[in-house]
């Protein structure tokens, strides 16, 4: 049995849920995860559609993206309707015996697990690749500029308004300001030589 193709669509009925999928030979399956229907596009004519089976296979698959699907149970049957759609309008899908339905849902299921295990490498790989292009040290380097002040925002704030000067206290150095001479200046005395 063949594994099934994508896109993947949960459909309401009542009150259950259905999940509807396409297989690889253009056929349709619907199951509840205990019966399966299927159904061919190819015999899309016999219920009066007038496009054909690739056309129709579109038409579907564009239509559940949108949730426009509507199916409807019957004994032994199922119809997949497309409301929106005059020119298809329905879908005939017929039960399928249970070894045959249980083959389905294997291969369902382990086609499901396998299109898991693809999404999960992908996104390991993903993963690694964003992570490698940014190295530790230059996420240290961004974590630190998030916590210094804007260089642009001083410069600013200097060319703007001029700082008033420091007053210069009688006594201080100007080598090393904030710090008083123990001794009073005494300046230069020229007149002694």
């Amino acid at each position: 049995m063949a594994e099934p193709v994508g896109p993947f669509h949960v459909l309401r009925a009542g009150t259950g849920r259905f999940l509807c999928y396409c297989g690889p030979d253009g056929a349709v399956y619907v199951t509840d995860a205990m019966e399966v229907w299927a159904g061919e596009l190819g015999d899309c004519p016999a219920l009066g559609c007038r496009c054909s089976p690739e056309e129709h296979g579109a038409m579907l698959r564009a239509g559940l993206g949108h949730g426009a699907a509507a199916l409807s149970l019957g004994p032994g049957s199922a119809t997949l309707r497309l409301p929106e759609e005059p020119r298809c309008p329905a879908l005939a899908l017929a039960q399928l015996p249970a070894a045959e339905a249980r083959n389905q849902l294997r291969a369902l299921v382990f086609g499901m697990a396998g299109c898991i295990e693809s999404l999960e490498r992908r996104l390991e790989v993903a993963v690694e690749t964003l992570a490698s292009s940014c190295s530790p040290e230059k996420n240290a380097a961004r974590s630190q500029q998030l916590f210094l002040p804007d260089p642009s925002s001083r410069k600013s704030k200097a060319s703007g308004s001029a700082l008033p000067a420091k007053r210069k206290v009688p006594g201080e150095s100007l080598i090393n300001p904030g710090f008083k001479s123990k001794k009073a200046p005494s300046g230069v005395n020229f007149e002694d030589s």
